[in-house]
């Protein structure tokens, strides 16, 4: 071969390797990664945070921090944030490196009884690039992790193993964007998908909508509705599953922004309508929005309501096969006259039950505008079948045994199966469907002696916050549903529940909720989603407008203040927090957010200023009362090693 030719050969290839770095510079790494477009399919949840540094200081103002912290999982994710802080030698390192970035933190079902985690962060820049490589080669050097890396499908995948708990972490970094899970299946998934780009992502539906860029709005959270009955398979008896996959089939996908303030969390976004064929959307479709009226008769030992708010109850009731039994053919009449005269509200009641071990009591509920007609057809129902004419009595009201197996499937459709033998009572313009005798006979109780929701000064605020018409509703009382929850999960299941009661009764009234559109009909319309989660307003001052049209709010304490406000600087918000002191000696912290985050009583006044801290691991508040200096930490407790 010639010189000329070589060197000719030579400048071609420089040519063409400069080409392609040109290339890749303006036409590849100039288009940013789409998140979204690397979650799996399979994804259940898609949690996205942005500002984490206020994120996580609403979560201590809410005083969720504490309850997370106690949480296994996040004691874990808390203790290897410790081990990155000791081998950078930098405190909060993660915090900052977490920054404002985007990232997404998706879970997924792996496993019959098993759910991963999947996140997504940006590397913003080459010094964070050698931020990571050097925790990495800081893993590699200590004698408790294993380091290896492999190539699969084209990327090379990083395995950090914990060598005495088998504990491991899979991640690889795709265009200068991290992506890890515990699960190395899942992270395989994320390189499959490399290889589809034209495929659509999990929020293909809600490109338009970014909640993120809205203010206030802490995360976002995407939901598959289609596989949220599976993931909570891995938590309950397969005999729950039938009635969760009819609730989810509402919709099929929904996104909410998420809202921490006070004494709540509060999810709003929008859902996309169910268009399977048995779904209990095509059930419900165009169906008048109604109020929860049923207050009047729910007990206050209600731990679980799913309240369906409709039209005529038909529209639930299949059409009868032609195949139908001779009994369900004899008293067809009769259940379609009864049937008739029901409308506007259907629900499914669960009570409280003092043990897991024990049923708890499940109740039907159903409006009926002429009660009169209602009992009449019930009576001929009863002869009709053979049931005994005797009753049984609690106050002004009374049990029938009704004679037909499963009565509220064939009134109220499908959802309602699983009353084998159900009695029935009337309250009202009510009927009460029971599976026993018995369940009808501790709720009639409740209702004798006023023990119902609207005269509960708690649930009435509660129902207050919650959407005035909507078609479904999920109601939940935490309290009560304590060990309605328990015998419902798996056996492995109940002590992880256990162990995390506090966070799960921080919360004990949560509402979800969908509204469908004005313009149903139309195609693309979606319903309006709420999620609620509520602890009863017990503070020291209630929140009010601030003027007459509603703009702005204030804050009214119950007793009045003393001292004048401090300002406290927060790192993050643009306005501070304020301390001040009542003159009952009770010291209270205000956030940005107009909200009381704690309390705490003193010994006396205020004597000169409250100073902030915020050098040390552990920043807090000094000041003097009369005798007496107090060192509170952010979240008002006495610092037990002072002074």
């Amino acid at each position: 071969m010639s010189h000329k030719l070589l060197v000719f050969l030579i400048g071609l290839l420089l040519v063409s390797a400069l080409g392609s770095y040109v290339y890749y510079r303006r036409a590849v790494a100039r288009v940013p990664v789409d998140p979204w477009s690397l979650v799996p399919d399979d994804a259940v949840f898609v949690v996205a945070t942005r500002d984490h540094a206020t994120l996580v200081r609403h979560l201590k103002e809410t005083q969720l921090w504490d309850n997370l912290t106690a949480v296994r999982y996040f004691q874990q994710v808390e203790e290897h944030v410790g081990l990155v802080d000791s081998i950078t030698g930098t405190p909060n390192v993660v915090l900052r490196f977490l920054g404002t970035k985007k990232v997404l933190t998706s879970v997924h079902v792996t496993g019959a009884r098993t759910f991963d985690v999947l996140f997504q962060v940006p590397i913003g820049s080459v010094r964070e690039y050698r931020q990571v490589r050097t925790l990495v080669d800081g893993l590699s050097r200590n004698p408790r992790y294993q380091v290896s890396t492999r190539e699969y499908q084209g990327e090379q995948l990083t395995d950090i193993r914990e060598r005495d708990t088998d504990n491991a972490i899979t991640f690889f970094n795709y265009r200068n964007h991290l992506v890890m899970s515990a699960s190395t299946a899942l992270v395989e998934a994320v390189v499959q998908r490399l290889q589809h780009p034209s495929l659509p992502s999990v929020a293909a539906d809600f490109q338009s909508t970014d909640f993120l860029q809205l203010k206030d709005v802490d995360a976002t959270l995407l939901i598959n509705y289609r596989r949220l009955p599976r993931f909570l398979s891995v938590f309950f008896r397969p005999e729950v599953e039938p009635g969760i996959a009819t609730v989810t089939s509402l919709a099929r996908n929904g996104q909410f922004e998420m809202k921490l303030a006070g004494n709540k969390v509060v999810f709003n976004g929008f859902a996309n309508p169910e268009t399977a064929r048995d779904a209990l959307q095509q059930r419900l479709r165009l169906q008048p929005t109604q109020r929860l009226r049923m207050a009047e008769v729910l007990s206050l030992r209600t731990a679980v309501l799913v309240h369906l708010g409709l039209g005529p109850v038909q529209v639930l009731r299949p059409a009868r096969p032609a195949s139908a039994d001779v009994l369900e053919q004899q008293n067809g009449p009769l259940l379609d006259s009864l049937a008739a005269g029901l409308r506007e509200e259907a629900a499914l009641c669960y009570l409280a039950t003092p043990s897991a071990r024990i049923r708890p009591a499940k109740l039907a509920l159903v409006y009926c505008p002429n009660p009169l007609r209602a009992a009449t057809l019930l009576g001929q129902l009863r002869r009709q079948n053979g049931a005994s004419p005797a009753f049984e009595r609690v106050g002004p009201y009374q049990i029938y045994q009704t004679g037909v197996p499963e009565l509220p499937a064939h009134l109220l459709g499908p959802m309602f199966r699983g009353f084998a033998l159900p009695a029935v009572a009337q309250v009202g313009n009510y009927l009460a469907f029971g599976e026993e005798a018995a369940d009808l006979r501790l709720w009639l109780t409740d209702v004798a002696a006023g023990e119902v929701w609207s005269r509960s000064p708690t649930q009435v605020a509660f129902l207050q916050e919650t959407q005035p018409l909507a078609r479904m509703r999920v109601l939940i009382d935490t309290r009560n549903s304590w060990n309605v929850l328990l015998r419902g999960l798996v056996e492995e299941r109940r002590a992880g529940l256990l162990r995390n009661e506090t966070l799960f009764q921080r919360f004990p009234q949560v509402a979800l909720q969908f509204v469908p559109p004005v313009n149903e009909a139309e195609p693309g319309a979606q319903y309006f989603t709420q999620l609620v989660l509520r602890h009863p307003a017990i503070g020291p001052a209630v929140a009010k407008p601030q003027s007459a049209n509603g703009t702005g709010g204030a804050l009214a304490f119950k007793t009045p203040l003393t001292s004048a406000p401090t300002l406290v600087p927060v790192t993050g918000a643009r306005v501070p927090g304020v301390l001040v002191q009542d003159n009952q000696q009770v010291l209270h912290y205000v956030t940005p957010d107009n909200v009381v985050a704690w309390s705490d009583s003193l010994p006396g006044p205020l004597v000169g200023k409250v100073n902030r801290l915020t050098v040390g691991p552990a920043p807090g508040y000094l000041f003097a009362t009369p005798g007496q200096l107090h060192l509170l930490d952010e979240s008002g407790r006495e610092r037990p090693d002072f002074p």
